[in-house]
């Protein structure tokens, strides 16, 4: 891991690892805690033991699976991302299917990995996602598109509702940038570019940032993965 992959803020990237098999959370914690700047420090079994995991130790990253007992992960991000929005939740399954991705990246995961991720790019991906970065797996990225681009309601012509800035903002959210090194790119307020964010999410019908940059792709407002 290079020096540029590290977050920048001080200390460890704090994780939380939610799994409902034990031997699945013990190969993570000691995976994660072999590697330099991460440091786990919850577990949890359940999607209700993950919210009140993430409640006591405010980490910065929450590992999650999304087959849980106890509400599930997909209930878990939902109420993380409405409770604790500064917690990235990083999905990390074995399910790649369309009712699985894309509800859990509509309820405001960071990002969706499978289980089969290499090493490094779980690890790269878990500082990434610290950093404030959408994380996805290529076949992942590949079936949003897919199902945005073939879903029967559709989204509204998006080259005509969204603006100029708007559409900047989301071209550089889709390269990775987090909200303040967007306003630092374009010389305005970090408020000013969630006030462009939440605009862009209203009016492409979604609720999060990796699903407003899945979609804009999917209308052709910016290149699909693969292209240039």
């Amino acid at each position: 891991m290079s020096a540029a992959d590290l977050p920048a803020g001080p200390g460890p990237v704090r994780v939380l690892v939610a799994d409902d098999h034990p031997v699945v959370r013990a190969g993570l914690r000691a995976l994660l805690g072999a590697e330099p700047g991460l440091a786990v420090v919850a577990e949890a079994g359940t999607g209700e033991e993950t919210v009140a995991a993430a409640r006591q130790q405010q980490p910065d990253v929450v590992l999650i699976d999304l087959r849980m007992p106890g509400g599930g992960g997909l209930a878990a991000i939902r109420q993380l991302s409405a409770e604790l929005p500064g917690i990235r939740v990083l999905v990390l399954t074995t399910y790649d299917s369309d009712a699985d991705i894309l509800p859990a990246v509509e309820a405001g995961a960071a990002g969706y990995l499978l289980k089969d991720t290499p090493r490094d790019t779980l690890i790269g991906a878990i500082f990434a996602a610290a950093r404030g970065e959408t994380v996805l797996a290529p076949s992942v990225a590949g079936r949003l598109v897919h199902r945005l681009r073939n879903a029967p309601d559709g989204a509204p012509a998006a080259r005509e509702t969204l603006s100029a800035r708007e559409t900047q903002v989301l071209a550089l959210a889709g390269r990775g940038l987090t909200n303040a090194q967007i306003g630092r790119e374009l010389f305005v307020s970090e408020a000013t570019v969630k006030t462009h964010l939440l605009r862009a999410y209203a009016k492409l019908g979604v609720s999060g940032r990796t699903a407003a940059v899945t979609r804009a792709m999917e209308l052709g407002v910016l290149p699909s993965p693969g292209r240039p």
